[in-house]
C-alpha cells in the first residue's frame, strides 16, 4: 500500500494532492452534518440529507462545495437560502487536509492520522462555537481514539524530519504525556484564572479537549496548543470587536448585540493552535523545546 503511494507520487505528483483535498470537502460535508445533528441528538444516518422543507436532497445538489455556487445558496426544492457556512467547512477541511498531506506526505499513516485529528478538531470546534460546549466524544474519545492509534501507529509522535522508527512503547508513553501533561497544564491555569477573576474562566471541556490533542500530537504539541491558541484568540478577538464597531454605523444596538456581544469559545483557539503545531511547525516547536528541556539535564 505504502509503495504503491509512494509510485503514484513519484508518476503523478499532483495526484495526492487533489485526492487529500476532495476527500477532504466529502469529509466536510459529513462534518456539516455532525455539526448540526449531534447537538440535536439526531441520528447521523438516518434519513439523509434533506432540505428545510422536509424533502430530500438529490445527490447532485450535493456535491461539497461545487452544489452550493451551482444553486446560488438556495435549495433546488423550494427556493430557500441555505447559509454559506456549509461549503466553508467543507472548503476548510478540504484545504486542512490537503495541509496535513504536504507536511507529512513522507509518512502516510500519520497523515491520515492527523486528518482524524482535523476532522475531529473542526466538528467539535463548530459544536462549541453554537452551543459552547463540547461533546465528550471530540474531547474524551479523541484522547482514547489517540491513544490507540500512537500504540499501532507509532510513527504519529515522530516529528517530520525523524526517519527511524519508534517502538510503540516510546509512541504511547508520548501520548500518554501530552493527555497528562496538556490537560494538566491547562486546568492549573484555569484555577488560577478563576482564583484571580472569581468567576469561571474556562469550561472544563477545554480541559478534556486538550488533552485529546496531546493524545495525538504528545505535550510538546499540547503545550503549544495553549499558547499558540491565545495568540490566535487575541488575534480574531480583536479583528471580531474591529468588525463589531463597524457594524455597529449599519446595525440597531439590538442586532449589534446578538451578533458582537456573545462569548468566544476558547475551544476553537485550543484547535487553531494545534493545527498550526501540526501542519507547520512541529519542528521548530519541537527544537525548541528539545533546547529546554536539555537546560535541566
Amino acid at each position: 500500500m505504502l509503495e504503491s503511494l509512494k509510485f503514484l507520487q513519484a508518476e503523478l505528483p499532483w495526484f495526492p494532492y487533489l485526492s487529500a483535498f476532495v476527500f477532504g470537502a466529502i469529509v466536510g460535508s459529513f462534518l456539516n452534518v455532525c455539526i448540526y445533528r449531534i447537538p440535536a441528538g439526531k441520528s447521523l444516518v438516518h434519513p439523509g440529507s434533506t432540505c428545510a422543507c422536509g424533502k430530500p436532497i438529490a445527490w447532485h445538489d450535493n456535491i461539497p462545495i461545487l452544489s452550493w455556487f451551482i444553486l446560488r445558496g438556495k435549495a433546488r426544492c423550494c427556493g430557500r437560502p441555505y447559509s454559506f457556512r456549509y461549503p466553508m467547512i467543507e472548503l476548510l477541511t478540504g484545504l486542512l487536509f490537503l495541509a496535513a498531506w504536504n507536511a507529512h506526505q513522507d509518512a502516510p499513516l500519520k497523515a491520515l492520522c492527523i486528518m482524524l485529528l482535523v476532522s475531529m478538531l473542526v466538528c467539535g470546534s463548530f459544536i462549541d462555537f453554537d452551543i459552547m460546549e463540547i461533546p465528550n466524544r471530540f474531547s474524551v474519545g479523541l484522547a482514547i481514539i489517540g491513544f490507540a492509534i500512537s500504540v499501532f501507529i507509532p510513527s504519529l509522535h515522530l516529528s517530520t524530519n525523524q526517519t527511524y522508527a519508534a517502538p510503540p512503547l516510546f509512541s504511547a508513553v508520548e501520548s500518554g504525556m501530552g493527555v497528562l501533561i496538556g490537560s494538566g497544564v491547562i486546568l492549573w491555569i484555569a484555577l488560577i484564572a478563576e482564583t484571580i477573576l472569581r468567576k469561571e474562566a474556562m469550561g472544563f471541556g477545554d480541559v478534556k479537549l486538550l488533552g485529546g490533542i496531546g493524545a495525538f500530537l504528545g505535550w510538546q504539541g499540547a503545550v503549544f496548543s495553549i499558547f499558540g491558541g491565545a495568540l490566535l484568540g487575541l488575534i480574531g478577538v480583536v479583528a471580531w470587536k474591529l468588525a463589531g464597531a463597524i457594524a455597529s454605523k449599519n446595525k440597531s444596538k439590538e442586532e449589534e448585540s446578538e451578533l458582537f456581544g456573545r462569548h468566544i469559545p476558547f475551544g476553537p483557539m485550543l484547535s487553531s493552535g494545534a493545527l498550526l503545531y501540526t501542519l507547520l511547525l512541529e519542528n521548530q516547536v519541537d527544537a525548541y523545546f528539545r533546547q529546554v528541556t536539555s537546560l535541566f539535564q
